[in-house]
């Protein structure tokens, strides 16, 4: 039952802090809207949340995005005390997140080689693969 909750808070954080930023709300310069909030872990107790963030913009932006995050993680925390309706908001401590540069990455390694596996196979060698292992 707790698990249930707190992913349901976890959830709602994510949420709460994505419509932030896409609303402008955080005045920060180093915090664009073009990030998005991939996940938030919060920890049993309430006491801490976990937020993780990824764009598709250079690396070295999204390590000053967390940054400016960080710093308006006061901000952004009594936001969500005012919309959250639980006893305690979590501390807000945000990471970077790679996993949407990976999985472009991963696609364009995997486009890259059924090209290449279509451009070796040869007419012949498709209808052997046609046939049945047993024939020849």
């Amino acid at each position: 039952m707790g698990e249930f909750r707190t992913e349901r808070v976890g959830n709602l954080i994510k949420e709460k802090i994505s419509t932030l930023i896409t609303e402008g709300k955080i005045k920060d310069p180093r915090v664009n809207p073009f990030i998005s909030v991939s996940g938030v872990n919060v920890s049993r107790d309430f006491s801490w949340a976990d937020v993780y963030i990824s764009t598709f913009k250079h690396e070295a932006n999204l390590a000053k995005v967390v940054q400016g995050l960080q710093s308006a993680a006061g901000f952004i925390q009594s936001c969500l005390a005012r919309e959250m309706k639980i006893r305690q908001t979590p501390r807000l401590r945000f990471h970077e997140d790679h996993s949407i540069r990976d999985g472009f990455y991963m696609i364009k390694k995997i486009e890259s080689l059924s090209a290449e596996e279509s451009e070796n196979n040869t007419p012949a060698d498709r209808e052997a693969g046609d046939r049945n292992p047993g024939e020849k």
